[in-house]
């Protein structure tokens, strides 16, 4: 089947590494896929930066669309820890309700998420959260299972250099991670190198 025959679908992307695997499975089912990074969780704004630019790369390589919208929102993310609200089950229903609206708006009958290949995430809730939102908007939620191949994708991204994060996203998963110290460390490098380029 060709790329004009295969059956548009708006993949949520959370990052490049995350994003290997599952691009290979919706290509060989015949899909055309579209990358959407939506991903207020991804904290703080140096990091939605670095995991951007990564997909960006991504992009490049597969020859894949890319959508990007929003930006890091630390605070919000704060506040909803501080109420006593799951805080994935909201990560989950706040990012596929953006998706949604966005396959919704733009012609896309079919969204999936790359939060499906990783063993770490809730996939219950996951799934749930996405076919409460293609009910709600008259999409189809491709609830695909591609934990088998997270490894593969992993090796694909090392291949393909792409930035592979070591926490979730969200600033309390950074916290909670064992490499918090060298990770904080990272970004401030990252922040004093993009002031540096500023100011010259």
């Amino acid at each position: 089947m060709s790329n004009i025959q295969a059956e548009k679908i708006l993949l949520h992307t959370c990052c490049g590494p995350c994003a290997e695997y599952p691009v290979q499975e919706l290509l060989a089912a015949d899909y055309a896929p579209t990358l959407y990074y939506f991903n207020p969780n991804i904290q703080p704004q140096v990091e939605w930066q670095r995991r951007y630019e990564s997909l960006q790369k991504f992009s490049e390589i597969t020859d894949l669309p890319l959508i990007a919208e929003g930006s890091s929102e630390t605070g919000r993310w704060l506040e909803i820890e501080s109420s006593g609200i799951d805080r994935c089950r909201y990560c989950y229903e706040t990012r596929l309700e953006k998706a949604a609206q966005f396959a919704h708006s733009h012609g896309f009958p079919v969204f999936t998420t790359t939060l499906l290949v990783s063993p770490y995430q809730q996939r219950d809730l996951i799934i749930e959260a996405g076919r409460k939102l293609a009910a709600k908007y008259g999409l189809e939620f491709l609830a695909a299972d591609w934990r088998p191949g997270y490894r593969q994708g992993q090796q694909m991204a090392r291949e393909h250099g792409l930035y592979r994060q070591r926490y979730c996203g969200c600033i309390i998963s950074l916290g909670e991670s064992s490499f918090k110290d060298k990770i904080k460390k990272e970004h401030d490098q990252l922040i004093r190198s993009l002031d540096k380029a500023k100011n010259s």
